[in-house]
């Protein structure tokens, strides 16, 4: 059974960081494109970070840029998301999620593996 599970989610101040990690079982997703995504309550979920099978070639929303850094480590199936600078409008569920295909995607549609998600939240 395919499992992606996240952790490394909690509450944190504003400007705080944290760590999150997305461990997959089941199967190797060393081909496979990866992303972290959020939902806050009431909203849409947004992407938030991609990453390419072999990690070279990553994407970000720009709410994120250059405050967010996603990274994977093939050996051991896990995909990291660092977040610094941590803002109150960061607070959702971060999920991540897993490709067929070894491309990065920016597009859930494009994701056929999901986790249950981590809580993070952010206080000002």
């Amino acid at each position: 059974q395919v499992q992606l599970v996240e952790s490394g989610g909690g509450l944190v101040q504003a400007g705080g960081s944290l760590r999150l990690s997305c461990a997959a079982s089941g199967r190797s997703f060393s081909d496979s494109g990866m992303g972290w995504f959020r939902q806050a309550p009431g909203k849409e979920r947004e992407s938030v970070a991609t990453i390419n099978w072999s990690g070279d070639w990553t994407n970000y929303a720009d709410s994120v840029k250059g405050r967010f850094t996603i990274t994977r480590d093939n050996s051991k199936n896990t995909v990291y998301l660092q977040m610094e600078s941590l803002k109150p409008e960061d607070t959702a569920v971060y999920i991540c999620a897993a490709r067929q295909w070894g491309s990065s995607s920016f597009n859930p549609r494009d994701y056929l593996y999901w986790g249950q998600g981590t809580q993070v939240t952010v206080s000002s």
